[in-house]
């Protein structure tokens, strides 16, 4: 395992944000005016064109709420997309399994479509390499209309009712381990394995998700979607408020212990943070398992959304910057450039 920065731990005088989050102040030691400089662009009447619409940024420093900022229309109360943030929750509830002996991440995936023929080449994929994004599967992630697009398919079209049969349905494309590609289909079979290793489904597995996880870290705007196969679409679809998701950020700054409960297991928040192989020339950022990396400095780790929701995990300052807005994939750089740019503010 890399050389991981620790984990902060939540300072004894600040109460967990169950209701609501306690209130703190930006130190003398950071750049206001260029913090306010970058805020004020951002949420200008008129969005800039190289960032698009920001719609809500939350800072937590110090386990406390800090700084936040929220465009006409929105504000504390209104809940967001996730879009591919989900799939860091999706990470959470195999790690909840996985604390309670129910899955283990380096056995093959219980996967049915890939055990009907003894020979199929995809039993062999583990749930690591499905985490790490490096299964092989020939899914193709392209979010643009008028081309061809699995995932577009997947959510919307023929596989809307199944997602996760859908992607298993998939042939190799490349030797399991070996090619690093991101897919959202690979998030809807790992939450499918996690409903088979709770044999629940639908409503009982969303109740499994509240009691286990969302309840116990006061996350309760959260709102997953379901299948008509009773699936989390684990992909794509957890609607919350910025605050709630600097909850579930806060979760991964404490090393997955919430007001001296574990709700991950020990290591979890580690392996989610430590990076996956990815071949030369790859054109995604670096990743680790169902979590990216680097966005906020040296150090930090993120779960990042379609048109550019993020919650970023940031140890060294021990803090937790959320953004959502809607911002086109062409200038998306810039947006993480923009959170960069915030995180630094705190360094100097």
């Amino acid at each position: 395992m890399p050389n991981l920065p620790p984990l902060p731990q939540q300072p004894a005088d600040t109460p967990w944000p169950m209701k609501r989050w306690p209130l703190g102040e930006i130190g003398r030691h950071v750049d206001k005016e260029k913090l306010e400089a970058l805020l004020d662009h951002a949420f200008a009447v008129t969005p800039p064109a190289e960032m698009g619409e920001t719609h809500a940024l939350v800072i937590v420093q110090h386990g406390k709420l800090v700084a936040e900022r929220y465009a006409t229309g929105f504000g504390p109360e209104v809940t967001c997309p996730s879009w591919s943030k989900a799939k860091s929750i999706t990470q959470a509830l195999v790690g909840v399994l996985v604390g309670d002996g129910k899955i283990d991440i380096h056995a093959p995936a219980d996967v049915p479509e890939w055990h009907e023929k003894p020979d199929d080449p995809r039993a062999k994929i583990t749930l690591d390499l499905l985490l790490r994004m490096s299964s092989g599967l020939a899914f193709r992630e392209d979010y643009v209309d008028g081309q061809s697009s699995d995932v577009i398919e997947m959510l919307w079209g023929a596989g809307k009712d199944d997602v996760a049969h859908f992607a298993a349905s998939f042939p190799l494309k490349h030797e399991p381990g070996s090619f690093f590609s991101y897919s959202s289909g690979t998030s809807n079979i790992v939450s499918r394995c996690a409903a088979r290793a709770a044999r629940l489904y639908g409503p009982d597995f969303e109740k499994f998700m509240r009691e286990r996880l969302l309840d116990p870290i006061g996350m309760t705007t959260a709102e997953p979607k379901f299948d008509k196969a009773g699936t989390f679409i684990g992909s794509s679809f957890c609607y919350a408020t910025p605050r709630d998701f600097a909850k579930f950020g806060l979760l991964y700054l404490r090393d997955g212990v919430w007001d001296g409960t574990r709700i991950l297991p020990e290591g979890w928040v580690d392996y989610a943070r430590t990076p996956t192989w990815q071949q030369p020339n790859v054109v995604e950022d670096p990743y680790a398992a169902h979590w990216w990396i680097g966005m906020g400095g040296p150090g930090s780790f993120s779960a990042n959304g379609y048109q550019g929701q993020f919650t970023v995990v940031i140890p060294d300052l021990d803090m937790v910057i959320v953004r959502h807005g809607k911002t086109d994939a062409s200038v998306g750089p810039n947006v993480k450039g923009w959170i960069r740019q915030i995180a630094d503010c705190f360094r100097r």
